[in-house]
């Protein structure tokens, strides 16, 4: 979710050197390793991390973020440390030199000379200086400086309870509104001076940070209102508190400036989504119009099985397309998560809205590819929060089936023995023991193997290795009345994914990159669009959904020819349902127009890229080197700079794609 903010809004990752923590509870330390990455990945020499003891935690995440020999850690000496609170204090702010007065009083100002002399001076020191008439005078700093500001102090906490008043100008409560409500909290609250601002920043609070997804979503709604659903906003049922001290609510890029006017600044938080009426006048043109009116209407079929996708972007989170995560919904309570990478449980929130918490309880089993971040880092988030909601319903909390890389467990064991409880939350099916070849599991495996199938009414669950990164798997599984799924993971074109994928009613398969681009696939062990539609071909599957796209290509992927009325592009909150699947292809001229510019746009550069590499040809033949006026042209302005993006996001992907779990 960082990342997504950062790009939507436009902040500098390579500006964050200080990262202050007040508790490793998942919930406070679960976006850090993605941090760690996008610091990596930006060229950041050193971020400091303030609060508990990390060295414990750092070891625990480390093995799929790399070497940590960049993170300074910043040991403190704490009473407690599972919770801390934070004083920080800006530096003193010396005074400013009154020009006016050192001149009356008879400086040398505008000479050489003053320089050393201010600088004392604005150090808090007494100077003596040879005046008029050879008399030595002496100049103390309050003649000729306003006062230092000794710089103010704001309070961060997690506050369970109270304590003594700090003379502060701001106090962040980072604390439940139960606590809040409390009689004992309120009175420590004001014991503060009237002159202290208090910031609330809890679950309570609501606000709108990822506007270009609302946007999006809202434009392919008109589409189709059902397979695009309205995203939905998700507030915590826990009452707010009533408290008398004057306080502010939370909110996106809400600004409090301590230097040199204290004030709370609103000027950049986003603003609410476009309104439905909005995009509806965006959308009038009469082409656009016509495929939204002739394809407007649902394919009937049953209501189960139900696919959401959470994540649809490869690598890292971006304000249009979040990390891996696929919903199967099997029956009306049950569902299975395909992958589950950073954000997916605020993917699930925006999806589902105050239905989230029976969303989560319905999730019986979790399926991961393989141990890249981006395909299983939401994992521990969804498992707590899973717990929380089964609590909230009432329901009998019981533990998920893990199906994933045994390898898994190195980060799961690390976590779980220096950071908080979490193996209670999962019964493991190491993703090997799910294969044709593989070796006679232990009783307590068949028996996991077998309690799954029945709790989602499954005949078979089947992996295989991929062609990807050591220890990744595709997955296919069949339901008891017969329709059949498989989903890729990340892949070349596999074989073996053919025979276990063999006349699947839907596969889902990923399509990083672009056709051309097949050297670029064979590096990073992707699969190209036409390559994931010939898998499916060769597989017989009935309809082939295209998936994990780069981030390159945000809101769309360039289509090929061979694209035909069994294949679709998937969305992040697109939900989809077997008798949908006949229309999809009929929704592509649609989305084509919405997204006419961007697709032109992505033409231009793949019509560039494929010049350069022809001049490269020509020039290995022997053929000249000189590039035309014309050829100059095309590598400048708009175009050259969409090309320096490109390549960037490739820099990007290309270090993701090598950090992944040490076997």
């Amino acid at each position: 979710l960082l990342s997504r903010l950062l790009q939507e809004h436009k902040l500098k990752a390579a500006q964050l050197d200080n990262i202050f923590l007040t508790s490793l509870s998942w919930e406070n330390v679960g976006g850090l390793s993605g941090m760690i990455l996008t610091l990596k990945d930006t060229g950041v020499p050193e971020c400091v991390l303030y609060g508990p003891p990390q060295r414990k935690y750092l070891n625990a995440i480390k093995t799929f973020s790399g070497p940590l020999d960049n993170i300074k850690l910043c040991a403190l000496t704490l009473r407690f440390v599972s919770d801390v609170s934070l004083l920080p204090q800006l530096h003193p702010k010396k005074g400013n030199f009154l020009v006016t007065q050192a001149k009356e009083l008879g400086l040398p100002v505008g000479t050489a000379a003053i320089g050393p002399l201010v600088k004392a001076l604005k150090a808090g020191e007494s100077i003596t200086f040879e005046g008029e008439r050879c008399c030595m005078k002496m100049i103390r700093p309050e003649q000729v400086c306003t006062p230092t500001d000794p710089g103010p102090v704001f309070i961060i906490g997690r506050i369970q309870t109270g304590g003594t008043e700090d003379p502060a100008v701001l106090v962040v409560h980072m604390t439940p509104e139960s606590v809040l409500n409390t009689d004992q909290y309120k009175q420590w609250m004001e014991r503060f001076p009237s002159t202290t601002e208090h910031l609330i920043l809890n679950q309570q609070v609501f606000t709108v940070h990822n506007v270009r997804s609302h946007k999006i979503q809202t434009q392919l709604n008109m589409i189709h209102p059902e397979i695009f659903p309205q995203l939905r906003s998700y507030r915590t049922k826990e009452p707010q508190a009533a408290l008398h001290v004057p306080n502010v609510r939370a909110e996106c890029l809400l600004k409090f400036q301590l230097r040199p006017v204290m004030e709370w600044q609103r000027l950049v938080c986003p603003s609410v989504p476009p309104s439905l009426s909005d995009i509806t006048l965006q959308l009038r043109a009469p082409p656009y119009c016509k495929s939204v009116i002739l394809f407007s209407a649902a394919g009937k079929g049953d209501k189960y099985p139900e696919v959401v996708f959470l994540g649809t972007g490869s690598a890292l989170p971006m304000k249009i397309r979040n990390v891996s995560g696929t919903l199967v919904n099997i029956s009306s309570t049950q569902s299975l998560l395909l992958d589950c990478g950073e954000g997916t449980f605020g993917q699930l929130c925006r999806h589902y809205g105050d239905d989230v918490d029976d969303a989560l309880s319905k999730i019986s089993t979790v399926f991961i590819s393989h141990l890249h971040a981006d395909h299983h880092t939401g994992l521990l988030n969804l498992l707590y929060q899973r717990e929380r909601a089964m609590t909230t319903l009432g329901k009998e909390f019981s533990p998920i089936y893990l199906i994933a890389p045994v390898q898994i467990m190195t980060w799961l064991n690390r976590y779980h023995d220096h950071c908080e409880e979490i193996l209670s939350h999962i019964n493991v099916v190491p993703n090997t023991f799910l294969t044709d070849d593989a070796e006679v599991p232990k009783q307590k495996t068949k028996s996991l193997i077998k309690a799954l199938l029945k709790k989602n009414d499954l005949t078979k669950f089947q992996t295989c290795g991929v062609r990807h990164c050591k220890n990744a798997f595709a997955c296919s599984f069949t339901h008891q009345s017969g329709w059949k799924l498989a989903f890729s993971g990340d892949t070349m074109p596999c074989d073996a994914f053919v025979n276990i994928g063999k006349d699947a009613t839907l596969l889902i398969h990923e399509a990083t990159l672009e056709d051309g681009m097949e050297e670029e696939a064979v590096e990073k062990r992707h699969s190209t669009t036409s390559q994931a539609i010939g898998i499916g071909m060769r597989m017989n599957a009935e309809f082939i959904m295209l998936n994990h796209f780069s981030q390159r290509y945000a809101k769309i992927p360039l289509f090929s020819e061979d694209f035909s009325d069994k294949v679709g592009i998937s969305f992040d909150h697109m939900r989809i349902r077997f008798g949908d699947l006949k229309i999809l292809p009929r929704l592509i001229p649609a989305v084509k127009t919405l997204f006419a510019d961007d697709i032109e746009e992505m033409e231009e550069r793949r019509e560039r890229r494929e010049r350069r590499e022809l001049r490269h040809q020509r020039h290995q033949r022997g053929g000249s080197s000189e590039v035309n006026s014309e050829q100059q042209r095309t590598t400048t302005g708009r175009g050259a700079k969409r090309d320096q993006e490109e390549a960037a996001t490739h820099d990007v992907d290309a270090k993701r794609q090598k950090t992944s779990f040490s076997s």
